[in-house]
């Protein structure tokens, strides 16, 4: 016995239009076969759901239902059968979901199809990535728009036709069962056209390889990892299809002098143990030309002094700069001559007023200065 139509959709029955189309399409995307592949029962209720919004959706058709029920023959009445072919009226319903499953696709396969997206990795210098660079040209292969044809695929004083098999759709109906389905053309091969006469330059491929030509701009502060995409400078589209993308990846070479962590700067610099212990001003070259630093009296080898603003531009937010971290460490002489040895053994001695052996661990004067490299074997107390 068939179930009430109001029913099978669980509505009420002065449900709107509007409800009815709500509780269909749920149903309907619960119970498709695609989504109970070999399931009979949600088949089956995938089609009574169907009939009952055929009949409900149509204010004759369920006028009539709610006077006379299933027994709608007669006293004016008449029979509800259901059409397979209904299905394809529902695309509106279930198109978004289902795309054209259904048939009478609204979009047509004809259309244009997007060209390839592309990726290029470029190896930039140092200080490219640091400062950016303006007009920057970069070369790479990639399938253009033939020249002859201009992209169509037509020999010149030609064009394409209409396909008369799908009559231009680029899709054809087929019966698989009791649904009917939308499959690409098989003349055509979806396309929609046809092209007689073939480009000779490209064989009606509308495309060919060329060795493309893109000027940009590379953001000041890029680093490793970061990409940049070119709109529109990818691969020719067929069929008069947009172009793709073109991604540029970035890498960055190494610097001799500047260790990059984010857009914080590290560089190690040497300086006399005398500057350290004396203190005084330097002049360093940072990446934005010289600076003076001032080196406190008793600075120790091994500390890290840092010069605000002075590291890579921020690439997301203009005016933003990371900072320069001044690794210090003392530069010893490994070649003395007697005179400065002289002294050195005198400052020494005037100094180091602790034994020997606390030397060794770490407390004496020039331990502090110079770290592991002050470090002298002390000799053992008889």
């Amino acid at each position: 016995m068939k179930r009430d139509y109001y029913e099978v959709l669980g509505v009420a029955r002065d449900a709107t239009t509007d409800e009815i189309k709500k509780a269909y399409r749920k149903l309907a995307m619960e119970l498709h076969p695609d989504r109970n592949p070999g399931n009979k029962e949600a088949e089956e209720r995938f089609k009574e759901a169907a009939e009952a919004y055929s009949v409900l959706s149509d204010a004759d058709k369920r006028r009539t239902f709610d006077q006379y029920g299933h027994a709608g023959s007669g006293a004016g009445g008449q029979q509800f059968h259901f059409d397979p072919s209904q299905f394809a009226g529902f695309e509106d319903i279930l198109g978004s979901f289902f795309g054209d499953f259904f048939g009478g696709g609204r979009r047509s396969s004809s259309r244009g199809e997007r060209g390839s997206d592309l990726q290029y990795n470029l190896k930039l210098p140092f200080r490219d990535a640091v400062f950016g660079k303006d007009g920057f040209e970069l070369e790479f292969p990639r399938l253009d728009a033939c020249a002859t044809c201009k992209g169509n695929g037509c020999a010149p004083g030609t064009g394409p036709e209409t396909c008369g098999q799908c009559g231009g759709r680029g899709q054809v109906a087929a019966r698989q069962g009791f649904f009917q389905m939308v499959v690409p053309c098989p003349k055509c091969g979806g396309r929609g056209k046809l092209i007689p006469n073939p480009c000779k330059a490209c064989h009606g491929e509308g495309r060919g390889r060329a060795t493309a030509k893109v000027k940009f701009t590379i953001p000041a502060g890029v680093d490793r990892g970061n990409r940049l995409k070119l709109r529109g400078q990818g691969e020719a589209g067929r069929n008069g299809g947009e172009n793709g993308d073109l991604l540029v990846v970035f890498d960055v070479e190494e610097d001799a002098r500047f260790q990059r962590d984010g857009d914080d700067l590290h560089m190690q610099l040497d300086l006399p143990w005398t500057k350290l212990t004396l203190g005084g001003a330097v002049t360093i070259e940072t990446i934005y030309g010289p600076d003076t630093v001032k080196i406190p009296a008793g600075t120790a080898s091994g500390e890290i002094i840092r010069r605000s603003n002075a590291g890579v531009p921020n690439v997301q937010v203009k005016g933003r700069r990371g900072d320069l971290y001044l690794h210090l460490r003392a530069e010893v002489p490994k070649k003395l001559t007697s005179e400065q040895r002289d002294a050195v053994e005198k400052l020494r001695d005037l100094l180091e007023d602790e034994p020997v052996g606390a030397a060794v661990e770490g407390d004496g004067f020039f331990h502090k200065l110079l770290g592991d490299g002050g470090k002298k074997k002390g000799k053992k107390r008889k």
